[in-house]
């Protein structure tokens, strides 16, 4: 399956431009990076892991955009209460952090399945 065509590809990669262009004129450049960073990481790993052949590899990869969602998520929670985030925009990108990874765990147990499937065959 092509990674453009997944909801969960799409949706972190369109909170990956947001973060860009929240934290575009961000003073704290390490806090920044570092959450820009975190945020890219997530559709990234999707895409590797989807364009590998093997049911383990790409489950590898939607492991750490998995992590890197609970990264980000973590991210904006210190930011918001070291007042560097807007509630505005933290807030919702909390939600939406949470509703990636539910739909990464998703993803992750159809491939598991599937492969446990095309293994017993």
């Amino acid at each position: 399956m092509d990674f453009e065509k997944l909801e969960v590809w799409r949706r972190s990669a369109r909170l990956s431009a947001n973060l860009y262009k929240a934290m575009a004129g961000h003073r704290d450049w390490s806090f920044r990076d570092q959450i820009t960073r975190s945020g890219l990481s997530i559709p990234s790993n999707i895409a590797e892991g989807m364009s590998r052949t093997g049911a383990r590899d790409k489950v590898r990869f939607l492991l750490i955009a998995k992590g890197a969602c609970a990264e980000l998520r973590t991210q904006l929670y210190i930011g918001r209460e070291a007042d560097l985030l807007e509630a505005a925009f933290a807030v919702p990108a909390v939600k939406e952090t949470r509703e990636i990874a539910a739909m990464l765990a998703s993803l992750i147990n159809t491939i598991r399945a599937q492969a446990a499937v095309d293994k017993a065959k």
